[in-house]
């Protein structure tokens, strides 16, 4: 078995050392509560890769968003190449929940679509965690939701070895108990077929198929194979096949669970109709009856998941099977970007418990239906054994429970926190003018935030009629013409983005040297302590990194913040002048996240004026190789390109139903 072992040029350097020291010396003390402070651009997830390799224990990492989950889930992957680094994250690509709204009567039906590549994703961190321990996993906050048993999950694993005699007809049996489906047409993920003597699987989380020969009841050859061309790849002694569902149940769990369903719907029945409703207990008699018999027919039913309950055997309001059960008792957590992380694992249980129970006072689900969900704050507590929470800004929680907070100030660039000054607000569109004048000239770019979408779009306007090259940035612009706007500010197509909440976690522009806030002294979630560092911090990649807060009083959020950011350039300073660094602004090359977009903005402007025409099938052939893209995409974790590419095919499929010419001109 591996141990975690980093293969990387980079060395630990700065203050990355002492913030390691610290924080494995706060695992070994026991301490179940730390914080890691780290810097915009300190080497955050290079200090959490050295921790991991110190402590050599089984590691969960979980972030408040897919794209940053699969951004981190690269990196510790170059980190790691030799161990198991895993993505755990929803598999689906669109989901709509089922819901009802009493005040129209309007019934709204569960409509998912499910993402192949992530789902194998998710069965290969489970297989992972029962096979080694040099598991690392990067999950959304998904994976506090409900998932199979872990032990029956385990039951399940099918163990098959060269020489070994296994009832061939029981094992065909027990692939279909497993949630396989026989398909000697179609052979893709998560079926088997069978020819002759030969039995071939492919596993619900493997690209390779497995080809397994028998003599009678004898199994006689175990061979990996490609499952489109047939391929032989590797000889084997043994294998062992995992479910294709985290949702397993044995035959004698499914009866007992559909004996308790029966009667958990005699006494709701009774229940409704004591208090006159009769509609809905008609309601519900009728949809869990089809889907018991769905259950007794098929094993499966649809919404399934609504009677987990039942299905694991739990007592009423008990917590749900989560992907945390799959990990050893001491296992590490880090929590990234604690300061949004946090309050969305807290909000999520009370979110899904208000949805389901109207679904359930309206007799469309059983009151066990809210027993699937996911883990409330207090569960999901009591499960972590040791967790550090990593922020460039903690939130009051982390600093109220943490037993140790330790600071990552210094940057391996030698770069300095931005300066900061406060203007008043007469006069401000005509100052900000100036000063983004001055930054254009030498070349830089600058970012200004609003509050409000109409005023994005207002100054972006005025400035361009100043002759400023200025696009603005809001949530109505969709995803990929976003990722767009970001790298043609990095190539000086703009020189200016104005933008409200977007500007601040997770953008990396080096060349930003000048960020404004406008209505900095607007108390509120926009421009709360945390969300003005973070926001400042989008200045801090450049070596002449400069914030010019706009406002008349100075706020607490405004003077704390301030001082956060002194207290920090303090540090550093001393910390280079001690060292004898010269601060340096970061160089990244500039990478073009789409395949098929224009080289400059200005490039788009000629097709309105001249569209050139372009057929329908065209249109698909484009689509068919950007599914093509899309796919590989996925297959190689770059989740982000994946679904600007998925958004990019919606579009060009919206136009197929339209004439192409007219959607070229409205666009």
């Amino acid at each position: 078995m591996a141990d975690f072992k980093i293969v990387s040029d980079f060395k630990m350097t700065g203050d990355q050392p002492q913030a390691v020291d610290k924080l494995v010396a706060g695992v070994r003390k026991g301490y179940k509560h730390q914080t890691l402070l780290g810097v915009t651009g300190s080497g955050k997830t290079f200090t959490m890769a050295n921790v991991v390799e110190r402590l050599q224990k089984p590691t969960l990492v979980i972030c408040h968003n897919k794209t940053l989950a699969a951004q981190l889930a690269s990196e510790f992957k170059e980190f790691f190449p030799n161990n198991a680094v895993e993505y755990f994250v929803s598999y689906y690509d669109y989901y709509q929940p089922e819901a009802y709204v009493p005040q129209t009567d309007l019934y709204i039906e569960k409509d998912a679509d499910i993402n192949e590549e992530i789902d194998k994703l998710r069965h290969a961190a489970t297989r992972a965690l029962f096979t080694r321990r040099d598991v690392l996993i990067v999950a959304s906050v998904s994976c506090i939701y409900g998932l199979g048993e872990p032990e029956e999950y385990r039951s399940f694993v099918v163990s098959l070895k060269k020489g070994m005699s296994y009832d061939r007809q029981k094992l065909l049996r027990r692939l279909v108990d497993m949630q396989y489906e026989r398909n000697d047409l179609d052979f893709t993920r998560g079926k088997f077929r069978v020819r002759g003597d030969t039995l071939e699987i492919q596993p619900a989380y493997e690209e390779i198929a497995v080809h397994i020969e028998f003599f009678g009841d004898d199994i006689e050859r175990i061979v990996e194979i490609d499952p489109l061309t047939g391929e032989l790849l590797t000889e084997l002694e043994s294998i062992d096949i995992y479910p294709a569902k985290h949702f397993v149940t044995s035959r004698d769990k499914l009866a007992a669970a559909i004996d308790s369903i029966k009667r958990e719907l005699a006494e709701r029945l009774a229940e409704l109709k004591s208090q006159g409703k009769l509609l809905e207990a008609a309601r519900l008699e009728a949809r869990t009856n089809y889907d018991l018999e769905m259950l007794q027919e098929a094993g499966y039913c649809a919404g399934v998941e609504n009677y987990s309950r039942h299905l694991s055997g739990r007592p009423p309001g008990s917590p749900p099977w989560t992907l945390l059960d799959y990990f050893p008792e001491d296992f590490l957590l880090f929590i990234d970007e604690s300061h949004m992380t946090l309050p969305q694992i807290r909000g999520m249980y009370h979110g899904d418990i208000s949805r389901k129970q109207t679904l359930v006072d309206y007799g469309f689900r059983l009151p066990s239906a809210l027993d699937n969900r996911p883990l409330n704050f207090d569960e999901f507590n009591s499960r972590i054994k040791q967790v550090v929470y990593v922020s460039a800004t903690p939130g009051d929680y982390e600093y109220a429970h943490s037993q140790q907070v330790v600071e990552q100030l210094v940057r391996p660039t030698g770069l300095l926190e931005p300066t900061v000054e406060i203007k008043p607000t007469k006069g401000q569109i005509d100052d900000l003018l100036g000063q983004i004048k001055s930054r254009v000239d030498k070349g830089e770019r600058c970012l200004v935030t609003t509050l409000t979408k109409r005023m994005a779009e207002e100054l972006a306007d005025y400035l361009l009629e100043m002759g400023v090259k200025t696009h603005y940035l809001h949530s109505e612009i969709d995803t990929l013409e976003r990722v767009e706007i970001l790298r043609d500010l990095r190539l000086g197509v703009y020189d200016v983005v104005v933008g409200i909440n977007l500007l601040r976690e997770g953008l990396d522009l080096p060349e930003v040297s000048l960020v404004a806030i406008l209505d900095a002294d607007k108390e509120g979630y926009l421009r709360s302590k945390e969300a003005l560092i973070q926001t400042m911090g989008r200045a801090a990649r450049h070596v002449d990194g400069h914030v010019i807060m706009y406002a008349d009083t100075v706020t607490g959020s405004m003077q704390a913040a301030i001082d956060e950011t002194k207290r920090r350039r303090r540090i550093q300073e001393a910390f280079n002048k001690e060292h004898g660094i010269t601060p340096q602004s970061i160089r990244k090359a500039i990478r073009d996240i789409t395949e098929r977009v224009k080289v400059v903005a200005e490039t788009r402007a000629p097709y309105i004026a001249a569209p050139t025409p372009v057929s329908k099938d065209e249109v698909a052939r484009l689509v068919k190789e950007l599914e093509s893209q899309m796919k590989t995409a996925a297959r190689n974790l770059e989740f982000e390109k994946a679904a600007l590419i998925r958004d990019r095919i919606i579009e060009l499929r919206k136009g197929l139903m339209e004439d192409p010419i007219a959607a070229r001109v409205k666009k």
